[in-house]
């Protein structure tokens, strides 16, 4: 057990989107990973997906954007351990961070096309 008093299951809920709507508020690249994902979904279901390829989908969509909220989180911490100052190490460990989400980007792109372009290019 902790130091510190449960919070309790509800309250849970409560910091999880607290912290999901100060991610969307503060960061632009997040808004446009939920915007393309929120197309991403309308086009799946107009191509009628199979419930495979959806959860596929989903699963990609959500590496992406889990990627891009630690990325954040890494992010914010740093500047704030560091005061905003200046630190090679820390510059590493942000750039490290920012290449986990672009690699997460590109492979959900790839994985994209194969299942769209299945559905556009092979029928």
């Amino acid at each position: 057990m902790t130091k510190f008093k449960s919070q309790g299951f509800s309250n849970t809920f409560k910091n999880a989107r607290k912290g999901f709507r100060l991610v969307l508020k503060s960061e632009m690249n997040i808004r446009i990973h939920v915007a393309a994902a929120t197309l991403v979904v309308f086009a799946a279901l107009l191509l009628k997906f199979t419930a495979m390829e959806f959860c596929i989908l989903l699963f990609v969509i959500g590496l992406v954007i889990v990627a891009e909220m630690l990325n954040t989180a890494i992010e914010f911490t740093l500047d704030s351990i560091y005061h905003n100052k200046y630190s090679r190490m820390v510059g590493m460990a942000k750039d490290i961070s920012a290449g986990a989400v672009m690699f997460a980007t590109v492979i959900s792109v790839l994985i994209g096309v194969i299942l769209f372009g299945s559905k556009l290019f092979i029928s």
